[in-house]
């Protein structure tokens, strides 16, 4: 899935704690990760959700 992959791309940089999604929206704009811009922006609670437990299908959004 890619926005998974590109939520632990920016987690493995280190550069900000997770639960900052402005911050984290920063990154992945630096790192060319559009689409999970996007997916914060319009999915937040799923977000936080698959950073807390860690669930694969929380991201599973339209």
């Amino acid at each position: 899935m890619k926005i998974k992959e590109q939520i632990l791309a920016v987690r493995d940089t280190g550069l900000t704690n997770m639960f900052d999604t402005r911050a984290v929206q920063v990154i992945a704009n630096e790192m060319g990760f559009y689409e999970l811009v996007i997916f914060l922006e319009e999915h937040k609670k799923e977000y936080v959700e698959f950073v807390i437990y860690g669930k694969d299908g929380v991201l599973d959004v339209e």
